[in-house]
């Protein structure tokens, strides 16, 4: 029954995201006057439901989709000619319907995000001019020159990064020359990195690290790490070697020393500076070594109001929709792999986890998977909302109805490439199971 947990996750979260989006078209359907003949959850045969009014609310077997049945909704049916038919409304109506499922889905991710700034709201420290802090040996950095404590102030076409908008650029750039403009002490550098494609994860990988994301929030009198000279508000960037990204990796090197001193790499007004702190014993079993220090992530979680959070829950929506035409159009012009592409498999996987992590992370997860499903639906290919709509608006610049052959054609094209996606993100999900295992 191992199997049952991941199962139970991802029906109920994309039985969310189905409901609300096919919820979008049946509402918008009703208030143009379209009849809606069958509201179903699935594709294949009807398990159970009831009918109210004029529509079947059915559950159907393959839980991997969902539909509204409007009635003439195919051009060719027979019904097409009926004033309640969806052929019959005018094509800004059929518009409206055709858009209003993944309206509903960016509006759900929306609100979830909103709800979740309510609560909790990570408040970024100003982090403008990125500073590498480490460069692996042989990487494709080191290749280009770079160095611990090179400022990058341009990436590519971009002034003035974060140091998130260095990962993005570096993720979408496999293979790719990328441009860079970086500060060394007083000189001003232009120099060239090209990431490699990472084999697993299918990002370009430069094999720099950096903007520090652990801060020292406690430095304890008396301690090693107190007469070593760290101070509250110091930037942790290693120890030993090693990059750090939690309290976890700290509390390892420094149980790994067995008391020997460790070396520490901080960043302190924007300037690295290199320390040796001797760890102290505890006398306790589980963490025998010690350097008295407190660490947390850098910056703050505070609580927003509703427009505050609102706000910043739509721009955060507005990022996150074009990384995916970003990561798209990378898949494209193959700089990054298609096998980052997941499927059901890979979201069930996904769902999992989060579920696991609590209702926050779970939440967090349903919000990027409905607007996922919103920005993908609007994609203008055939078959989905996004070509439908499409269609309308030649139609509309014709002034007159594309013919039915050309449509069944549009629609058989798109069907087949469909399932071609399908067959090809599962392939994908299989085969990351399988290399992780």
């Amino acid at each position: 029954m191992a199997w049952l947990e991941p199962s139970l996750s991802v029906v109920v979260l994309l039985g969310i995201m189905i409901l609300v989006h096919e919820l979008g078209h049946y509402w918008a359907a009703v208030g143009v006057g379209i009849k809606v003949e069958t509201f179903s959850i699935g594709f294949g045969p009807r398990l159970f439901g009831f009918r109210r009014g004029e529509t079947d609310f059915r559950l159907s077997a393959i839980p991997i989709g969902g539909y509204v049945r409007m009635l003439g909704e195919l051009p060719g049916d027979e019904s097409t000619n009926d004033p309640r038919s969806f052929q019959a409304k005018a094509r800004w109506q059929r518009a409206i319907v055709v858009i209003a499922g993944p309206v509903m889905n960016i509006i759900l991710a929306v609100g979830i995000v909103t709800g979740l700034y309510m609560y909790a709201f990570p408040k970024e420290v100003d982090s403008r001019d990125p500073v590498i802090t480490s460069v692996a040996a042989d990487s494709a950095a080191f290749r280009a020159g770079l160095q611990p404590g090179d400022r990058i102030v341009q990436i590519a076409s971009q002034k003035d990064p974060t140091w998130q908008d260095v990962l993005t650029r570096e993720a979408f750039s496999a293979n790719h020359p990328l441009s860079l403009v970086v500060l060394r002490k007083d000189a001003r550098l232009n120099l060239t990195v090209t990431p490699a494609m990472d084999p697993k994860q299918g990002i370009g990988v430069a094999g720099w690290n950096g903007d520090p994301d652990i801060e020292l929030f406690d430095v304890q009198k008396g301690s090693p790490a107190a007469g070593a000279g760290l101070k509250k508000g110091d930037l942790l960037v290693s120890i030993n070697g090693q990059p750090v990204s939690t309290m976890e990796t700290v509390q390892q090197q420094v149980v790994a020393s067995h008391g020997s001193p460790v070396q520490l790499v901080l960043m302190r007004n924007g300037h690295f500076q290199k320390e040796t702190v001797t760890p102290a014993a505890t006398g306790d079993s589980k963490l025998p070594w010690r350097i008295g220090v407190a660490v947390k992530p850098r910056g703050e979680i505070v609580k927003l109001s509703f427009f505050p959070a609102l706000m910043e829950s739509i721009h955060a929506n507005e990022r996150y929709a074009t990384l995916i035409l970003d990561s798209l159009r990378s898949i494209i012009e193959r700089r990054i792999s298609p096998k980052t592409l997941h499927g059901p498999i890979g979201i069930a996987q996904m769902s999992n986890e989060a579920a696991h992590e609590g209702p926050l992370s779970y939440l967090g997860l349903m919000a990027v998977v409905s607007l996922n499903l919103a920005v993908i639906n609007l994609l203008p290919v055939p078959i989905l909302d996004g070509g439908t709509l499409l269609m309308l608006v030649i139609e509309m610049l014709l002034q007159r109805e594309v013919s039915m052959q050309v449509k069944e054609t549009v629609f058989k094209l798109g069907f087949v490439f469909l399932m071609m996606v399908f067959v090809f993100v599962i392939y994908n999900d299989i085969s990351r199971i399988m290399t992780n295992s």
